[in-house]
């Protein structure tokens, strides 16, 4: 057998893989492990929003969250193979591509990469987590860390900037990108009722304009960090939604986004049924 015939069979096999029953139920299991992790999280900014002390709305507060009840390590078990799934299943797609037009172009393999090394890191955060090694540092503590380590090097100060710029633009595009409802490009609209599309279509709208605007107060804050030469001043996740409560709405904007959080949690469960997930 030529070295071509090899290289093709090899491909082949690799598609078949990408395309098989397994990797679909990691992918749909993963989108519901994510819409889990963004239930909790908003629940927890509920709770903060109504007076709860001591929470932490963030990843690390939604896993002791889970922890804390019986059965919890199970659970955390089963969200860590789910981010898993979800790692993989990008992967493929950044080796076959996205399902749908374009989905094999430069620029989509490569929102493919970014989101499997996200959900590879979010994955290592919850084993971390379960094994007592890792996982338990508050989203601000970490994004203070991490902007102190940055500045203390020549041109530091300025790389904080962009990545905070980078983060607030994301949080823009996220935010339009939900209000344009362009998800359902992704959705499979044809098998569901009219009614359930229009229930997708809404709570799609209202969780990314949610997330939206978490990303761009953190752009903001860590842009601040950088031009103030104030590390402590950035804000992770947790800290970002804190902050909405000195805005003019006070609480009331809090509450907002923590409810559209809540809400995107319910779509990555819409998501995670009818979803295309298999590579292009």
């Amino acid at each position: 057998m030529t070295a071509t015939k090899v290289a093709r069979t090899a491909k082949s096999a690799g598609r078949n893989a990408a395309s098989s029953r397994w990797l679909t139920l990691l992918a749909r299991g993963g989108l519901a492990a994510s819409g889990v992790m963004y239930l909790l999280i908003g629940v927890l900014a509920l709770q903060i929003a109504f007076g709860s002390s001591g929470k932490q709305a963030d990843t690390s507060g939604a896993l002791r969250a889970v922890a804390a009840h019986p059965g919890g390590i199970v659970v955390l078990w089963l969200l860590a193979v789910g981010f898993a799934g979800l790692a993989i299943w990008r992967f493929a797609e950044v080796a076959y591509g996205q399902a749908g037009p374009g989905g094999r172009k430069t620029g989509k393999r490569l929102e493919s990469l970014f989101r499997a090394v996200l959900y590879a890191f979010i994955c290592g955060t919850v084993v971390s987590f379960i094994l007592g090694t890792g996982g338990k540092t508050s989203s601000n503590t970490q994004s203070k860390d991490a902007t102190a380590t940055l500045m203390a090097h020549n041109g530091g100060r300025w790389l904080v900037a962009l990545i905070g710029i980078a983060i607030g633009i994301a949080g823009v595009a996220l935010a339009l990108y939900g209000m344009r409802a362009r998800f359902l490009k992704h959705m499979q609209m044809a098998q569901m009722s009219r009614r359930t599309a229009k229930v997708v279509k809404t709570l799609g709208v209202v969780g990314y304009v949610a997330r939206g605007v978490v990303f761009c107060v953190a752009g903001g804050f860590l842009t601040d960090a950088a031009v103030s030469f104030s590390p402590q001043r950035a804000q992770g996740i947790d800290g970002s939604l804190l902050k909405l409560t000195t805005t003019p709405l006070g609480p009331g904007l809090l509450v907002a986004v923590a409810f559209g959080l809540v809400l995107f949690g319910i779509y990555s469960g819409c998501e995670a049924r009818w979803r295309r997930v298999e590579p292009g």
